[in-house]
């Protein structure tokens, strides 16, 4: 079966695995989805991963959750590009996540990084995800 969505299938991955408290999770890997693990990871929402190639199968990546006094490091995980509807944003219009608690994931032509990396670099693009 195709999937029409697998950066969101990873998110509810994430957010699934937080409510039920689980250490780590698994995920089919893709290239697009450990650019976005390395944002979480700079930013201190996630542990780290690991990529897992299995002989004769899909490679996997194992994601390693962060928590805080058993609460979930990441609160709100939340995809706001979706495939129905694109949002695009130019470098002046990146949206702040929580006042600046939080990141927005961004997919820029110099590639993937976080809404502060972006403004640093002075470069829009697409607005994959915001986490808080």
């Amino acid at each position: 079966m195709t999937m029409s969505d697998p950066l969101g299938d990873m998110l509810t991955r994430i957010r699934n695995a937080q409510m039920r408290r689980r250490p780590s999770l698994s995920t089919p890997a893709s290239t697009l989805r450990a650019n976005v693990l390395d944002v979480l990871v700079d930013e201190g929402f996630i542990r780290g991963y690991a990529k897992i190639d299995q002989k004769g199968a899909v490679p996997e990546l194992e994601i390693e959750l962060k928590y805080f006094n058993g609460q979930p490091a990441i609160k709100e995980i939340k995809r706001i590009s979706k495939p129905g509807r694109r949002v695009y944003s130019s470098v002046k219009d990146i949206p702040s996540v929580a006042n600046g608690l939080g990141v927005a994931i961004l997919t820029t032509p110099k590639g993937v990084m976080s809404d502060a990396k972006a403004r640093e670099e002075n470069v829009g693009g697409e607005v994959l995800c915001s986490v808080f």
